[in-house]
């Protein structure tokens, strides 16, 4: 692929876009290649300006998330579209289309299951076909998840059960997350088809009928006390999570083994009981209050608006933890471990779809074997985890008990 450009970063003059965008101009090697997109010149400029001499020369590419022909002209200028513009269900669909049209790689932040489905039923066979790898959740969602159980498979072998634990989590809100929350609940509201597929614990298979009958597995449990005496409640980026880990494994050949899977949040101490009563009890609060139309006045003064996103500090004094536990089939327990200190959701997810990028532009002879619509896993797989140990994160993986043959559940 001989293109101008390594990476353009698609709505670079939104929230989350300007700190991709400024991870880039900190990060990437000299020589590097970058422009900036987006429906405005002038705000890009703007941005331009604030990522200092690194940025100076890249380039200003006007182009709307809803001309497909801008669109198809920015995909055959680089190797690697980052898009930042959402929410994804309505705006981005187009540029997907034209990045497997162009054979033009390319990463996202979307958490939309509803999205993935749509762009893996438009977009796969095209991109398989031109070799274009489409990564889909490369942001907090779903990078912890599907990074780690891929390196603990890779370390252990097939696995039976795994639950990733969120530990620690401090961080901001922003407008675009919610809203792209807004329009994926709109959608299925007014769509049963759409409600039974994010109903579907295997709604972004790619063979549906060959997934194993593995029992139900809720992705909002109630809240639960574990034999450790923590508890623990529902993890509201479970949905999507899941979902994507289990397309990675099918796309594997269900190497991953025939799992159980599944994530929550976790607390300790005294008062870790009525914690997990209360994220629950907001969780399920939201999910009624989004469903009722009188509501949605009362929300959108409460909620950030789209746009807008966590301060600086907030930022920066934020962290997270996931921790992977997992059992194998041959009964070993292994324990994989992503962390990061930054906001989850914009410090560190900005470094996760900028090293994401940068390795589809970089480092194409050592990803993985794939075209199509992809995951993080089998788009980029275990080199992700290499460059974000780079950049500052914890990902580590470690067998806690040697083989057994049977033994209680994890979690």
């Amino acid at each position: 692929m001989s293109r101008d450009l390594d990476v353009v970063v698609f709505g670079a003059s939104g929230f989350a876009g300007r700190l991709v965008a400024a991870h880039l101009a900190a990060h990437a090697p000299a020589g590097f290649r970058a422009a900036l997109a987006g429906r405005s010149r002038e705000r890009l400029a703007r941005v331009r300006e604030d990522l200092g001499p690194a940025a100076a020369g890249w380039p200003l590419l006007e182009a709307d998330a809803a001309d497909p022909g801008a669109l198809r002209e920015l995909a055959a200028a680089t190797r690697v579209v980052a898009s930042t513009v959402g929410p994804y269900l309505r705006h981005g669909l187009p540029l997907v289309r034209a990045c497997a049209q162009e054979g033009t790689h390319y990463a996202d932040l979307t958490g939309e299951v509803l999205f993935v489905r749509r762009s893996i039923d438009a977009c796969h066979e095209t991109a398989a076909a031109t070799g274009a790898r489409i990564v889909h959740s490369c942001g907090f969602d779903s990078v912890p998840s599907d990074l780690a159980v891929l390196l603990t498979a890779e370390r252990a072998g097939p696995l039976e059960e795994a639950v990733l634990e969120v530990s620690s989590l401090r961080g901001g809100v922003s407008g675009g997350t919610l809203d792209s929350l807004r329009v994926q609940h709109d959608t299925a509201h007014g769509d049963p088809a759409a409600r039974a597929l994010l109903a579907d614990p295997y709604a972004l298979s790619p063979d549906r009928a060959g997934e194993p009958d593995l029992g139900p597995q809720p992705d909002l449990p109630p809240p639960a006390r574990l034999p450790d005496g923590r508890w623990s409640a529902p993890f509201v980026m479970a949905p999507c999570n899941t979902r994507v880990v289990r397309r990675s494994n099918a796309l594997r050949a269900h190497a991953h083994g025939p799992l159980r899977y599944r994530e929550v949040l976790v607390f300790s101490g005294p008062a870790a009981a009525a914690t997990a009563h209360v994220v629950t009890g907001a969780l399920a609060g939201l999910s009624r209050a989004l469903g009722v139309p009188a509501a949605r006045p009362l929300l959108d003064r409460l909620l950030p608006a789209p746009g807008s996103g966590p301060s600086e500090r907030t930022r920066r004094t934020g962290r997270f933890t996931t921790t992977l536990r997992a059992r194998a089939q041959d009964g070993s327990r292994w324990r994989t471990v992503v962390s990061a200190a930054g906001d989850p959701g914009y410090a560190a997810t900005s470094v996760m779809l900028g090293q994401s990028a940068l390795a589809l532009a970089l480092d194409e002879d050592r990803l993985p074997d794939a075209a199509g619509v992809l995951t993080p896993a089998t788009g980029i797989g275990p080199l992700l985890g290499a460059r974000l140990r780079a950049a500052g994160f914890t990902v580590s993986t470690d067998r806690v008990a040697p083989p057994h043959p049977s033994g209680p559940p994890i979690g």
